[in-house]
C-alpha cells in the first residue's frame, strides 16, 4: 500500500487569505460603541466568553461573531443597549462579509504549483455562504480538487475527508494556522501537519505545538512549503 504524499489539504481563513486582522478591526469598533458601559479589556473577555458558549449553537465565522457582539452589547448594558448601537453591530458585520479577499504571501503560486501534482482539498471552517464567496473572490477555486466547509476540524473531520478525496490520511498533509484545528487533529489522525503560524490567530485556536511528533512541521510563511514538499515527496 502506498505510503507516498499524494493529498494536500489547506485551510483557508489566515492560511490563504488574511481573515482574523477584519475580526480585530470589528472588534476595535465594537469597543469604541460601548466604551461609556465597559473597559476594552473587560468587553474583549465578556465577548471571548459569549463566543465561546455560542460556538455550539451558531458554529464558526462572522455570522455568530455577530450575535456574540450584540449578546455581550445587551450583557454591559443590563440590557439598556440602543437600537442604534445594535445597528451598528450589524453593520459591521455586513461590512465584513462584503470585505475583498487579501491573499497572503505566495498562497497563489503555491497553491498553483500543485495543481495537478498533487490532490489539493480545501478544509476550511465557517459559514457556507461567506466561505464561499471568499473562495469564488480568491481566484483560487479552479485549482482545488474538493473543498469541505465543515462545522470542525478533528481527527474524525480528517480521517474522513482524506478517505473521501485521497488515499488517506497517511498519504495526506495538512498546512494552516491553527495549532488546535489544523495541526494537532490531522496528526492525530495520521496525516503530515504543517504549522504555518499568522500575526493574528482568535484565542480559541491557540494550541501547544506537538514539537516531538515525527510528522509535525513549522514553516515562516507559505513560501516554503514547496520544497518541503518535495524533500517529503523524495
Amino acid at each position: 500500500m502506498t505510503t507516498r504524499l499524494t493529498t494536500i489539504g489547506f485551510d483557508a481563513d489566515d492560511t490563504l487569505w488574511q481573515n482574523e486582522t477584519f475580526f480585530r478591526l470589528t472588534q476595535d469598533r465594537f469597543a469604541a460603541l460601548l466604551a461609556d458601559h465597559a473597559e476594552t479589556d473587560h468587553l474583549a473577555e465578556r465577548l471571548l466568553a459569549a463566543e465561546r458558549r455560542n460556538l455550539g449553537h451558531y458554529g464558526y465565522g462572522i455570522k455568530g461573531f455577530m450575535l456574540s457582539m450584540i449578546e455581550t452589547a445587551i450583557e454591559v448594558t443590563g440590557g439598556r443597549v440602543p437600537a442604534t448601537v445594535i445597528g451598528e453591530i450589524l453593520a459591521t458585520g455586513q461590512e465584513m462579509l462584503r470585505h475583498p479577499i487579501e491573499l497572503l504571501p505566495h498562497a497563489g503560486d503555491v497553491v498553483a504549483g500543485f495543481a495537478g501534482r498533487y490532490r489539493l482539498i480545501l478544509i476550511t471552517k465557517g459559514d457556507l455562504l461567506d466561505q464561499e464567496r471568499k473562495l469564488a473572490q480568491s481566484g483560487l477555486g479552479e485549482f482545488f480538487d474538493a473543498v469541505e466547509i465543515v462545522s470542525d476540524k478533528t481527527r474524525a473531520t480528517y480521517d474522513r475527508v482524506f478517505a473521501r478525496h485521497g488515499d488517506g490520511p497517511g498519504c495526506a498533509m495538512m498546512v494552516g494556522n491553527s495549532m488546535k484545528s489544523d495541526v494537532r487533529p490531522a496528526l492525530d489522525a495520521g496525516a503530515w501537519g504543517v504549522f504555518v503560524p499568522h500575526g493574528l490567530t482568535w484565542a480559541l485556536e491557540h494550541a501547544e505545538p506537538p514539537k516531538d511528533h515525527a510528522r509535525f512541521r513549522e514553516l515562516p510563511d507559505l513560501g516554503g512549503l514547496p520544497d518541503l514538499v518535495a524533500a517529503l515527496s523524495d
